[in-house]
């Protein structure tokens, strides 16, 4: 492993990228400026990295995001001084919310020249606040073997408090002294001799998390015992982004069939995408529970939940009247309750419950399981045949079209306002054809809308070809993402639902309250610019100006034709113009379950 002897700075940042290669780093995400050179400048000459240039910190953030969403594995993000840092503070509070690795290193100047008017200076002491898992801020570059063993020693700490015991952003402070660049100056030449490839040795490969799960199967047999005592016990599973998709898919199986419960499964989860692994899943628990007499006849007497809760509000609303008691499996025993309910931490992994499950033991059944699963057989067939016949462009039938037509395993990327709605209300399993392993992504952390293009284009560079599902306000939200495209090693086809505004906003009470008024036009206007907030951008303008290829759908066999094979690189729109009110009418309809489904007594 050579190290860059030309001065200080370089020597240091090149150990500094060497330590992170071995440590197993393998993508940065580089904005331009002067203070950061010496990291730049050695990330790009380290191998094993891959360096890539994203101009708009904030876009730069999200895609570094998304690039860690898919692999699981740490991300390196680099700026320069001053308020180029705090252009990453959305995606740091969503990798915090969502448990996901990023190594923050933001330049600065030495502490000489802080609080004294120089130029692009801040206080960036703790920048992101509690956010972080950690934070510290390196020394100045030292041209001393001692000052770079404690250089490496803070990297493998970073590194393992990015991963350990939750996943999530760290935050490295770096101050650099002029000369910035790697002029050669002869100060660090005599520690050539010291500094060799076994240097590195000392650095693991791997950054241990804890015990086995194997050593904490046997922990798991009292809550088992517990639960197993019960007949009307519920999963619920909510958003759940592994990296191992069907391994989490397989523990969730194991254990309904070992309880003999149904599992009312998220859409943002991999659930419904290996649907045949587990025929305990109910998808249709939204349209089920907006029958009063029904959601009587379900209430379950415990609940086991995965993760966070669905994005149901009709769900959460039937939890917070009935108040089961809640086991919420969560190994680091987060509070995820935000009904403030009857609930038990189970501060254990999903893993770790699965473990400790009878092998090949004959899967339970239940009055309660069957019950669910009834409605469910009916449910689903008249959701599916309602979708199949409407002939307008309707918001909510395109995600239950990407899910029959995608190629199987493609990412699939979703944005948060109705689009993730949508897809947990319509998302239907493909018992049919086979489990494609089709494998959903969303920023459910914080729900921001912020950085959902360059998330979608980070889970798309290096892996297979992916789609985003988004509406208009979210993509223009992000448009500086499209700068990335260039440098995009893959391809992206976006599937924009444009109905002129937040389509969100159409299921509030302000959307009702604004038009009671009379019905004058200054309640119009009061919903349409402050909350649905319109625009009237030129997608296919707006795709030209960045090179990007564009298409306007007209109909449905024409996106179902567009998505039915993907691309391998480039980026391209596919725009679905939809009525905002329309498609707000029609899930009214969809969503109301009608008598003649009702269970029989």
């Amino acid at each position: 492993m050579s190290f860059d002897f030309r001065n200080t700075n370089a020597l240091w940042a090149s150990v500094l990228a060497a330590t992170l290669a071995r440590l197993g780093l393998k993508t940065a995400v580089i904005s331009p400026g002067s203070r950061s050179t010496p990291l730049t400048v050695a990330l790009v000459q380290q191998p094993k990295i891959e360096a890539v240039p994203v101009l708009d910190e904030r876009s730069a953030a999200f895609f570094a995001l998304g690039v860690a969403r898919r692999t699981g594995l740490p991300v390196a993000l680099v700026c320069t001084s001053g308020t180029a840092g705090a252009n990453y503070y959305p995606a740091l509070i969503e990798a915090r919310e969502s448990r996901l690795p990023l190594l923050v290193f933001t330049a600065d100047r030495p502490p000489e020249l802080r609080d004294c008017a120089s130029g692009q200076t801040i206080d960036q002491q703790r920048l992101f606040g509690t956010f972080p898992n950690w934070y510290t801020e390196l020394a100045v570059p030292g041209a001393e073997v001692a000052m770079l063993r404690y250089l490496r020693q803070t990297l493998v700490q970073a590194w393992g408090r990015s991963l350990y015991p939750a996943a999530g952003p760290v935050h490295l402070n770096c101050p650099f002294r002029d000369p910035l660049e790697p002029l050669a100056d002869d100060s660090v030449v005599h520690l050539k001799a010291e500094l060799d490839d076994r240097f590195l040795m000392a650095v693991g490969l791997a950054v241990g998390g804890g015990p086995e799960p194997m050593g904490l199967a046997k922990s798991a047999l009292p809550w088992l015992e517990r639960w197993q005592g019960c007949d009307r016990t519920l999963i619920i599973a909510g958003p759940a982004q592994p990296v191992d998709a069907l391994a989490y898919a397989k523990a969730v199986a194991a254990l309904s069939g070992h309880l003999g419960c149904p599992v009312l499964a998220e859409g943002l989860s991999p659930l419904r995408n290996a649907a045949a692994l587990n025929p305990n899943l109910v998808t249709t628990y939204d349209l089920a529970l907006g029958q009063p007499d029904w959601m009587v006849d379900l209430v379950p007497e415990q609940v086991i939940q995965l993760g966070p809760l669905p994005t149901s509000k009709r769900l959460r609303q039937w939890l917070q009247a009935t108040q089961p008691q809640r086991w919420v499996v969560e190994p680091t025993g987060a509070n995820l309750d935000p009904l403030h309910g009857p609930t038990t931490p189970v501060p254990l992994s999903l893993e770790t419950l699965a473990l400790a499950l009878t092998p090949d033991q004959p899967p339970r059944n239940t009055v309660y399981l069957e019950q669910w699963l009834a409605l469910e057989a009916r449910l689903r067939p008249h959701l599916d045949n309602a979708l199949e016949a409407v002939e307008e462009l309707f918001e909510g039938k395109v995600p239950w079209l990407l899910a029959r037509c995608l190629p199987a395993d493609t990412p699939l990327v979703i944005a948060n306002s109705m689009p993730i709605r949508d897809v947990e209300w319509f998302w239907p399993p493909d018992y049919s054809r086979g489990d494609r392993g089709i494998r959903p992504y969303c920023n459910r952390g914080a729900n921001g809308i912020d950085g959902t293009l360059s998330t979608a284009l980070g889970v798309a560079h290096g892996g297979l070809p992916t789609v985003l599902l988004t509406g208009d306000l979210a993509l223009l939200h992000d448009t500086n993402g499209w700068l990335s495209v260039p440098r995009l090693r893959g391809h992206l086809t976006v599937v924009v639902i444009n109905n002129r505004g937040g389509g969100i906003f159409e299921r509030l009470p302000i959307a009702q309250i604004a038009f009671a008024e009379e019905n004058s036009l200054t309640a119009e206007n009061l919903f349409e610019d402050f909350f649905a907030t319109p625009q009237t951008v030129d997608l296919n303008r707006l795709c030209a100006a960045y090179g990007v290829s564009y298409e306007r759908v007209e109909t449905w066999g024409q996106l179902e034709a567009s998505v039915a094979s993907l691309p391998q690189r480039g980026v391209r729109v596919l725009e679905v113009r939809c009525d905002r009110k329309q498609s707000h009418a029609r899930r009214q309809q969809l969503l109301t379950p009608p008598d003649h489904l009702a269970p029989k007594s």
